[in-house]
């Protein structure tokens, strides 16, 4: 008789420490609920930190784009120069389209103090079609 008992017993309390498929359900329901709320806000977050990048890229870009025409009174024919120049390692990728060629460079003639106008790169600008979260294309900044 003891035997029989402690096996009920022991069956007992295994059963009572299980989960039932209405508490794995719910459980599962409230998991799905969480990441469909945090997924497109992980989404903004990657879009505001590749914003955050392409500022930095044109910022750096523009400010070595003066300093080499302040240098060699005269503006680059190209980004390329940059590079060439030692002003840059490289070009950096554009982060909305992954290449480091689809830059778009501004040319205009610039006036340096000497006799003729000289053209060049004075301006760059993403080569990416898409649209900021702001509303503005990435092709504006």
């Amino acid at each position: 008789m003891k035997g029989i008992h402690q096996l009920r017993t022991q069956r007992a309390a295994r059963d009572e420490s299980a989960f039932t498929l209405f508490e794995l359900m719910m459980v599962i329901t409230l998991i799905l609920i969480l990441a469909t709320i945090s997924i497109p806000m992980y989404q903004v977050s990657i879009v505001r930190a590749h914003e955050a990048v392409l500022r930095d890229d044109l910022y750096t870009m523009r400010k070595l784009i003066d300093q080499y025409t302040l240098d060699k009174q005269k503006p680059p024919q190209s980004l390329d120069d940059l590079v060439s120049a030692g002003y840059l390692r490289a070009l950096p990728k554009d982060p909305f389209t992954g290449s480091n060629q689809t830059w778009k460079a501004d040319i205009e003639e610039v006036s340096t103090g000497s006799e003729q106008p000289v053209t060049g790169v004075v301006d760059v600008h993403s080569g990416s079609d898409a649209v900021s979260l702001d509303g503005t294309p990435y092709s504006s900044w």
